[in-house]
């Protein structure tokens, strides 16, 4: 496999990806675990739908972390999970919580 047809092949599968969450009308959240974060700011460069933007705030560490700015637009594609070194960022779709 080529790296034109990996990208496409990406491309595609987050298009789908996005029209399935929309589709479903479901909201995702985003999830960062602000000890782990060493401010690299990957998820914020490859967060498509520009959910993510680098904060002045400084975890324990003294790095700046990143701040959900716009979570009603995340399509819970899982890039910044992917691309995020220390695993301290996900995004899960919303549940409700059914009572028995």
């Amino acid at each position: 496999m080529t790296s034109g047809s990996r990208k496409r092949s990406l491309q595609e599968n987050l298009k789908y990806r996005r029209i399935s969450i929309k589709a479903q009308n479901k909201k995702a959240q985003v999830f960062i675990l602000k000890e782990r974060c060493k401010g690299c700011a990957i998820c914020v460069e490859v967060c498509q739908a520009e959910v993510l933007e680098l904060s002045e705030e400084k975890n324990i560490h003294g790095y700046l972390i990143p701040l959900v700015i716009h979570p009603e637009a995340c399509l819970n594609c899982g890039l910044c999970e992917m691309f995020c070194p220390d695993f301290a960022i996900w995004a899960a779709i919303e549940t409700e919580e059914v009572g028995l």
